[in-house]
């Protein structure tokens, strides 16, 4: 399982996924350009030690990320233009739960390229939760479908 995150705009964003990652055992790829310097003080303060915990990769672009990928891996992106509830989906250990830029999302190109979308059930006329959260909560529910928190079947205790 992996995190994935569309060229980030919001820094404390991409720190809660860096240490989401790292306390999950789950590498997160950060789709470049960023909206800001990776050396933000606010990154830096929501990854807080964490950082070192993780396990990071960057990539300069979609292309490069998209070539990169582990062969037999699907993207299963998160986009509230979905049809398909992450409740109702059989994730898979090598899924790479993708999430787009805060403000805009992913290009249509990106949308296309996914092998599944999904989306976060909510009540109207709410519109959208923060990725951070949301990738929590996809990721939450693919780990145990998985089994893939650390310690296995011993977390279900």
């Amino acid at each position: 399982m992996r995190l994935a995150l569309y060229e980030p705009d919001i820094p404390p964003n991409l720190g809660t996924l860096i240490r989401l990652g790292a306390c999950l055992g789950v590498p997160l790829d950060v789709i470049e350009p960023c909206g800001f310097p990776w050396d933000d003080r606010d990154l830096k303060r929501a990854a807080m030690d964490y950082g070192a915990l993780g396990e990071v990769r960057r990539h300069n672009c979609w292309e490069s990320f998209a070539t990169s990928r582990p062969s037999g891996s699907r993207i299963v992106l998160l986009t509230t233009k979905a049809a398909e509830p992450f409740t109702r989906f059989a994730f898979r250990p090598s899924d790479i739960l993708l999430l787009g830029r805060e403000s805009t999302g992913v290009p249509a190109a990106v949308h296309e390229a996914a092998d599944a979308r999904l989306l976060v059930p909510m009540r109207p006329p709410a519109r959208s939760l923060n990725v951070a959260l949301a990738a929590a909560m996809v990721l939450s529910e693919a780990l145990r479908q998985t089994n893939g928190f650390p310690g296995g079947a011993a977390a279900d205790r």
